[in-house]
């Protein structure tokens, strides 16, 4: 045993003195420069990468969904269709608006009567400038002249409101469609064809959505951090059993301190093309070694 223990003395000794033989060469080499153990820049934090922003997808009135166009997983654009409820309804109201707004009756009708007026009031002013008509006749025409310009022109405003009717008619059909809002990811799905949908909030929604382009990064750091970091600062992200290193930029500094941890929050945001990292992961977070506020570098 004492044999072991002073063979093991010995090769530390010896261990140590190669290592300061290795330093005294490299100090030899760059008699200007001393030799230091390699020390991190970064220092590092625990995160979570979650999602930017949920979005649940309900009816805008009761009524039944006629079909679902996706599944849970299924990635979306931003105005693709997602559910298309029951739109009879809303479909005949549009065909009759549109109808209404093509309708030229009353309009050829009115314009006859401008017509007829406006010659009658012109052979009644000859006529009466030549004696053979009363005045009393002549001021009828030009009353009859008057109304038949005012009946064309509330035909051609008749028509121009049943265009707009028809626009509105086809707004409202449009929300019987519900499409998604951003690029994203289904959820959830709860509703499928044939079941009722209400918009109400104590109802459950069709679809619930996530958009994880960019992620939103959540991390509690000291308070020793406090000052150190500003709004636009950059940081690296390592996502948890993924690997790869990530940028990403703060986008909001909590105000308010939790006194019993003695920590404060910080989101970053971070571009996730494609949506190649999946939301709700563990993950490290790395800054930038600065000094912190109030000291001098």
């Amino acid at each position: 045993m004492k044999r072991r223990s002073a063979a093991m003395g010995t090769g530390m000794v010896w261990a140590a003195m190669g290592f300061g033989s290795m330093l005294t060469a490299a100090n030899a080499q760059n008699p200007g420069q001393q030799v230091q153990p390699v020390r991190s820049n970064a220092e590092s934090f625990e995160c979570v990468l979650d999602v930017d922003q949920t979005v649940e997808l309900r009816g805008p009135s009761e009524t039944r969904i006629a079909s679902v166009l996706v599944r849970r997983g299924d990635k979306v654009r931003a105005g693709q269709a997602l559910v298309q409820l029951d739109a009879s309804v809303e479909q005949s109201a549009l065909d009759a608006a549109a109808f209404r707004a093509t309708m030229q009756g009353r309009i050829e009708t009115a314009r006859n009567r401008v017509d007829y007026a406006e010659k009658k009031l012109t052979r009644t002013t000859e006529l009466h400038r030549q004696n053979y008509a009363p005045l009393k006749e002549q001021e009828e025409a030009q009353a009859e002249s008057k109304l038949a310009t005012s009946e064309l022109r509330e035909a051609v405003e008749a028509q121009e409101l049943a265009k707009r009717e028809m626009a509105q008619a086809r707004d409202i059909l449009a929300r019987r469609t519900l499409r998604s809002p951003f690029d994203g990811v289904v959820v959830e799905r709860r509703g499928h064809p044939g079941e009722l949908a209400d918009g109400g909030p104590a109802r459950q929604p069709i679809l619930k959505l996530a958009r994880i382009d960019p992620l939103r990064v959540e991390a509690v750091l000291p308070l020793a951090m406090w000052g150190r970091l500003k709004v636009a600062d950059t940081a690296t992200v390592l996502p948890e059993g993924l690997g790869g290193r990530h940028p990403a930029r703060i986008t909001q500094i909590d105000g308010l301190f939790d006194a019993a941890s003695g920590t404060f929050g910080v989101q970053l945001a971070m571009i996730n093309p494609q949506a190649r990292l999946p939301a709700g992961i563990r993950c490290k977070l790395e800054f930038d070694a600065r000094p912190a506020a109030g000291t001098r570098q």
